[in-house]
Order: C-alpha cells, then structure tokens, then sequence
C-alpha cells in the first residue's frame, strides 16, 4: 500500500491545530504534577512526586518549588496514574482486508498505536518494508504523529513473498548489510533453515543489530528455538521449543495434542535463563484463531469506527476468521506455560507482543491491552504484567538506557491513565495522555483523528490495500 502523503499532511495539521493545547509541540518544559506513578523500577505504585521534562526527556522528578513560567503544567487527580509507554515487539501494521495478502497500513494505525499507549513499536517482519521505512523516517522528522518505530526490514526466510530458495549465508549477510545500512536495527526470521539462520544471526550482530524468530520444532528444514539458542539469537516467538517440541512433526501439529513435560520444560527455561534469551509469548493472537470465549476480545475501542465508511461496507459482507479448534488448544497451553515460565524466574525475560495483522475484525494497536490482560489472566501480578510491557521489552531491544522506566535521564515516552491498573489491569485501556519525543498528546484527540481513516476510501483505492502480485 502507498504513503498517502497528502492527506497524511492534512492529518497532521488536524490533530496539532485542532486539537490545539490537546497536542504539545516545542513546549521548551512540561511538568506534570499529581496523580501516582508507576515507574517500572520495581512492583509499587506511589505518589507522582512531580516530573519535570525538557528536549524529550525527564530531566527532574520529585518535589518542586520551581518557577513554572513558560512550562506546560499538566495537573493531575488521583484518579491518573502515570506510567512508562508500552513496548509492543509484535506490532503488524499488516492488514489483509480484501483476502487478497497483507499490505502496510500506515494512515490510522501510527495514531492508534500512540493512543493506545504503546510508544514503541517493533513491526516483526514487513510485507513492504520501503513504505515502513519512509514511515519511520516521517515520524522521526516530526512529520508524522506515531510510536518510535523499530522497523525490522522484510521476513528472512520463506514467509516473504518471492523468497529466493537458493539463497546462500553470503547472500543473507550481503542482505543483512543492506538493510542495516537502511537503518534496520532489529531483524526477524521465520521459517528459515539453519545455516541461513546462522549467517543472519552473526551478520546482524556485526552491526549491532538483534534478530528474533518465529521457529518450530527441528521438522524439515526448520529449526528448533533451542538449536536458535545456542547459535546465539536474541528473542524467542510464539514457542519455547526444546524436546517439548518433538522434530517428527512441525510445532503447528503436535502441539494441541501435548501434554506438558516438565523435566523438558525446565530445561529450555533454563537455557532461556543461561543465555539471556527473551521470549514473546504473543498469547492472544491464538486465542484470536481460536474460539475467542474470553473477555479478551470483547470490542471495548468500538474498533470498526476507525475503518473508512466504504470498508465497513465491504467487510459488513465478507466472513471473518473461523474458528481453529487447534489454536484454541495452544492458546489454553500457552496460557499455562506463561505462567509456569514466569514462576521458573524467567520473568525478566518475557515480553509482550502483539501479533494482530488484521482482516478489519480487530485492529493490531488496540491488542497491548489484550496481552496485558491475558498475562494476567495466566496468574502473572499486575505489576509484573506492565513490568512486562515496559522495561523487559527495552531491555530486549537493547533501549533500557532510554526508555523502560520512569527515571531522570531517559526519554520521556510516558502514559498516563485513569484508573489503577495494579487493581484491575483493564484500566490501561482508559489512556488519556501519551507523551513521546516531547510532545504531549490527548489520546481522544488521537483517536478522533484516526476515525474513519483505516483502508480504501471507495472502489477505486481498493488496489492500494492489496499486494502488487495480487491486483
């Protein structure tokens, strides 16, 4: 899909004038007083002591008696707690409206990630990686309104379209070198064999870069996320592996029918542990395939308004996912083994992700709430949950010096919401404020500023929301 530049222009300048005090922009310092604070540093909820932010950043925190002339000063109640943003390591901007393919989508969903809290973005493999990176370099100018974005370049290995099988490891580090150089940081591989896998590993890490993988059990070419291990990868999708994921059949396939072995499952957690390898559980995006039973996807963002009226027409008659009575099952096991994993002290080490490419049913920037809230439905504590969403996903990333917590010194991409989520973990749906990049942002502005704007506006933008191969 294209960058609508135009109307992307026009957008912006809706939402900073419109909105006017809703949206900061240049406001040499904010402070934010009242409310209680989340900082992610440890498992407690305090009294906002007061945050000062100047250039991007938190520069002072604690009581002040400072002249405020010239400040933006948000006061808030003590119904407002503050907390860092969201990571979200899984974040599709994918969406497959018309069953034709996944294409970017990238007017409405950079708004909608931002609204909802989630400052930071890892997009885990790209279907049109020129039009993320022309994204990301818009919103890093302050051209565009959205999260930081980690782009990741396109899939390595057979899940992108047009993969070339004879490929070899010098290609694949002659590839590596050219996406890094396009200001790719973070990679990702599904559905690549070993020695390729190996090549993209090292050559990435040349360049300082970390690649996770969407792997599965050793079956055919594929490779096992404990053999991923020791060739030495940074991040873990979807499955643990080890024996729990016998090589005789594909991940898909066994594991439904598994029953958890514990002495297996002991020892890949500790192979997580040993190697510092963190794993994205990415639970609701089965539970999604699934049977969908749980209040997990109850539509409380009354998602479809951000759709464009002539899509809402379009999807008001087409048939939505069907059930998969298989992902129910691995949605139920991962459920319990997110739990176990967590009790095991690898806590530290999960990260959230969401996983959502849409058929316009759900909508990906809505599901870190989802995710938040099936943790804690595994038996994970609140606090452990949003530690989860915060400061274990910068650490993944290597950007724990910058973001993660609530600490002077760090970038200043903060949420505020109303409610305490320590007490009900859905209270970090109610996001009123977002602050990235020094900008203060009202999160219904946000919104507001995304209704209507997701997929074609009539017939003829139809194409644009589907593959090249496929039109």
């Amino acid at each position: 899909m294209r960058l609508r530049f135009w109307p992307v222009a026009l957008l912006l300048a809706f939402t900073l004038a419109a909105v006017g005090a809703d949206t900061v922009v240049a406001q040499p310092t904010t402070v934010l007083r009242g409310g209680r604070l989340f900082d992610a540093t440890d498992t407690t909820l305090t009294e906002n002591p007061g945050l000062v932010v100047r250039a991007g950043k938190i520069v002072d925190r604690g009581p002040m008696d400072l002249d405020t002339t010239g400040a933006r000063v948000v006061q808030l109640d003590d119904e407002h707690v503050i907390l860092p943003g969201f990571v979200d390591l899984h974040a599709h901007y994918a969406v497959d409206f018309f069953d034709a393919g996944r294409v970017e989508e990238t007017d409405g969903y950079p708004l909608l990630y931002l609204a909802s809290g989630a400052t930071t973005t890892f997009t885990a493999g790209e279907m049109q990686p020129d039009t993320m990176r022309r994204l990301r370099r818009a919103i890093d100018r302050g051209d565009r309104i959205g999260p930081r974005l980690l782009t990741s370049g396109p899939y390595f290995g057979k899940a992108r379209p047009g993969w070339d099988t004879t490929r070899t490891p010098a290609s694949i580090r002659r590839e590596v070198d050219q996406w890094a150089a396009r200001g790719v940081e973070h990679f990702k591989a599904k559905r690549m064999q070993a020695d390729l896998l190996r090549a993209l590993i090292d050559q990435a890490h040349r360049h300082d870069a970390t690649v996770t993988g969407h792997l599965s059990s050793g079956y055919g070419q594929s490779v096992n996320p404990r053999t991923a291990i020791d060739m030495g990868i940074d991040r873990i999708e979807h499955f643990l592996g080890g024996a729990q994921l016998p090589d005789t059949a594909s991940a898909y396939e066994s594991l439904p029918t598994a029953t958890p072995d514990e002495a297996a499952f002991d020892r890949i957690t500790r192979h997580f542990r040993e190697h510092n390898v963190h794993f994205d559980a990415t639970i609701t995006a089965y539970g999604y395939y699934g049977t969908r039973e749980s209040d997990l996807y109850a539509d409380w963002a009354n998602a479809q308004q951000y759709l464009t009226p002539y899509l809402r027409s379009v999807l008001s008659e087409s048939d939505y996912q069907a059930p998969i009575s298989r992902f129910q099952r691995i949605f139920e096991l991962k459920l319990d083994r997110i739990k176990a994993f967590y009790e095991a002290g690898a806590g530290d080490l999960i990260t959230l992700g969401t996983d959502h490419p849409s058929w316009g049913e759900y909508l990906a920037p809505f599901g870190v709430h989802r995710e938040l809230q099936a943790f804690v439905r595994a038996g994970i504590p609140e606090a452990a949950a949003l530690r989860i969403a915060t400061i274990n996903g910068a650490r993944a990333v290597g950007m724990s010096d910058r973001i993660g917590t609530v600490e002077v010194g760090k970038w200043a991409d903060l949420v505020v919401v109303r409610g305490n989520p320590l007490a009900d973990i859905r209270n970090t749906r109610n996001v009123e404020w977002v602050m990235t990049r020094g900008r203060l942002h009202r999160a219904e502005a946000l919104r507001d500023a995304a209704q209507g704007t997701v997929g074609p506006e009539g017939a003829a933008e139809a194409d644009a929301f589907k593959p090249e191969a496929s039109r």
